[in-house]
């Protein structure tokens, strides 16, 4: 299931992925069943957990047998997709370093962290699919890019051990954390640097956790004007996911709908010799096999 958060007519709704198109799920639900109990946006589905999964599961099914169904129904050309959450109500939390190959790339062997490296992106910097990216000039020739999976948290915990921590995972999508590496540097800590406008482009769907058999078994490529700068694969993830779940719920609450960065493998912009940055009229697309791929232009 490939939930989005999109928009047709200027209307925004909750939507399905439903082969080439995208099913309105309150319209269908209203229409199918006459019910209209989805609340309004995908963020306060998402703490409904396998009771909104089985109810949409029910609209598919019928959709499936049904005719008429073109009023709910909508080609994915035809809308605008938006982040899934366009406006989270936290920081996005991020890994850093989470792949030897990346952490060498930005210094060297000792670069490689023991401990998992955590910062985060305010939500103001959040966008969605086919959005464009500020390059902010006025602060940075130094703006990078990086892919990377992300777990979005399906239920609240804290102290979560890494057994359980699977349990407390929605689904997945695509993160690209762009950074004004300069800003990085000038601040020794990763918030400036990391939380431009703009800087944060998610989506462009949601997928549930059911349809990702293996996390760790996933292709993250990058392509910059159609040139592959990333070519990574989850497996070589320093921190699994459980124990980033874990650590950061040891002393802090994780609630349905945040959404975690694992982290981005080797071949960022900085560390090419010389360094392959962003610049205005640059397209950048992170593709994660499974989920999809998520395409921004630089302004």
């Amino acid at each position: 299931m490939k939930f989005v958060t999109a928009t047709i007519h200027n209307d925004q709704f909750i939507g399905l992925v439903h082969g080439d198109k995208i099913i309105d799920l309150k319209k269908a639900e209203k229409d199918i069943f006459e019910l209209t109990s989805f609340p309004k946006s995908l963020f306060d589905c998402i703490p409904l957990g396998d009771k909104f999964v089985q109810d949409v599961k029910q609209i598919v099914d019928k959709i499936n047998v049904e005719e008429g169904s073109e009023s709910y129904l909508y080609q994915i050309t035809d809308v605008k997709l938006h982040s899934p959450i366009p406006r989270p109500t936290k920081n996005i939390f991020c890994v850093g370093k989470n792949y030897r190959d990346h952490a060498i790339e930005m210094g060297s062997e000792s670069d490689v962290p023991e401990h998992v490296m955590l910062f985060s992106k305010a939500p103001t910097a959040v966008i969605g699919h086919e959005d464009k990216i500020d390059p902010h000039l006025h602060l940075t020739k130094e703006l990078d890019y990086e892919g990377e999976l992300a777990v979005v948290i399906g239920k609240k915990g804290k102290q979560i051990t890494e057994e359980a921590a699977m349990d407390y995972v929605f689904g997945y999508t695509i993160v690209n954390d762009i950074t004004a590496r300069n800003l990085q540097n000038q601040h020794k800590q990763f918030l400036l640097g990391k939380s431009l406008d703009t800087s944060c482009p998610i989506g462009p769907y949601i997928v549930h956790k059911s349809a990702i058999e293996d996390p760790y078994d996933l292709t993250v490529t990058t392509r910059v004007n159609d040139e592959v700068r990333q070519n990574g694969h989850t497996k070589d993830m320093i921190f699994s996911i459980e124990h980033i779940i874990s650590t950061l719920s040891q002393g802090t609450t994780l609630e349905p709908g945040d959404i975690i960065a694992t982290g981005t493998p080797a071949g960022v912009g900085k560390g090419f010799n010389p360094p392959k940055f962003l610049k205005p009229g640059d397209t950048v697309e992170v593709e994660i096999e499974g989920i999809g791929k998520l395409r921004n232009r630089i302004m």
